[in-house]
């Protein structure tokens, strides 16, 4: 199997599950309990603490949570509307935002990049918060986040990033007040997240019940976890050079292979490199994904897989219907190997081939 999804979620890293062996076989205490396996366990979770910390702006504390899904109802439901958002974001900030209601949604172009007169034109005083992703997770296109920080602290509004797929990959601005991250998109566990949040910025708890988090997030905290996590965050700071190295040769690879028959979605230079969402005319995908079974790559969000529905990314930078059902997101990283990416994205193109011969 070649694995190409790393949106959907990365490998986890062998020092991330070695951090977290112990306290899943030996070490069983509850880190909020005062005896001293209780505090062997908090100081586990504070040095998981500090390490996922460290990639982020100075000026802040982090609360762990379940996942990033949590962490951005949390700053968007703690904050309250009214806010903005951009029309490219993950469902987990537009139906959150949905559901606090009194929102604008910005319009993006055909490059995926927020329009930056819409933008301008919304974020006015009254607004409470504006929230825009880093990296895009369909078409890894990277927004002006210091430019829409600064409109929204102009206005009074605090600022929220999501930062899930650009952590540890992409430089986080000063600006933000709120940051969201997940523990498996940086080749750590699934089932971990967290909210960065700015010293003086106060937020209710979403979840109320002991308020074990300084934050107030309630709710007991597995040792194991945020070991994982704060292991893969260390790992990605010390390898942030390398693995945007090797990133830039995977890239130049695989635009190599393939021809000018695949569209590139989204900008070709304000994006993260390991996140090639490309499309081919009259392309049957989930055709092709049953031809190459021994190739995971994807046909979108697998937040949004098995809807039936069209990306809204995808619609959102103008692609009509059948565009955004031609088009496939092939994710790389890390594991990756070149010869791997090569021969799966072979493979991919003549299956594609295939497909217009026999049609």
């Amino acid at each position: 199997m070649i694995y190409l999804d790393y949106q959907a979620t990365t490998p986890l890293a062998p020092e991330a599950f070695e951090a977290m062996l112990p306290w899943l076989k030996e070490q069983h205490a509850n880190p909020h309990s005062a005896h001293g396996p209780g505090r062997a366990a908090k100081a586990a979770v504070e040095m998981a603490r500090a390490q996922v910390v460290a990639l982020l702006p100075a000026g802040g504390s982090v609360s762990f949570t379940s996942g990033a899904t949590e962490a951005l109802n949390w700053a968007i439901k703690g904050v309250g509307g009214p806010l903005v958002t951009l029309a490219t974001e993950h469902a987990a900030v537009l139906d959150t935002a949905e559901a606090v209601g009194g929102t604008t949604i910005l319009p993006v172009g055909s490059d995926g990049l927020v329009d930056l007169d819409a933008a301008r034109a919304a974020i006015r005083p009254g607004v409470k918060l504006v929230a825009a992703m880093l990296v895009n997770n369909e078409i890894g296109v990277i927004q002006p986040i210091a430019y829409l920080a600064a409109l929204a602290h102009d206005a009074g509004a605090l600022f929220l990033c999501d930062a899930v797929q650009g952590y540890g990959r992409v430089p986080i601005p000063d600006g933000c007040d709120l940051i969201a991250l997940s523990g498996h998109k940086i080749h750590g566990p699934k089932g971990i997240g967290a909210l960065w949040i700015r010293d003086g910025v106060s937020l209710p708890p979403l979840l109320h019940g002991g308020g074990q988090e300084k934050a107030g997030r309630s709710g007991t905290l597995s040792p194991a976890l945020c070991a994982g996590f704060g292991a893969a965050a260390a790992l990605m700071a010390a390898r942030r050079k390398e693995d945007t190295a090797h990133v830039g040769r995977l890239w130049a690879a695989a635009r190599a292979v393939l021809d000018d028959t695949w569209i590139l979605n989204g900008s070709a230079d304000h994006r993260y490199c390991g996140n090639l969402n490309i499309r081919r005319d009259g392309l049957d995908v989930a055709r092709l994904m049953s031809d190459l079974r021994a190739i995971a790559f994807s046909a979108g969000s697998a937040c949004a897989s098995g809807s039936g529905r069209p990306s809204h990314v995808l619609e959102a930078i103008g692609l009509s219907d059948a565009e955004a059902r031609s088009s496939i997101r092939i994710g790389f990283g890390r594991y990756t190997t070149e010869d791997d990416l090569v021969t799966a994205l072979n493979r991919i193109d003549a299956a594609a081939r295939a497909q217009r011969i026999a049609a």
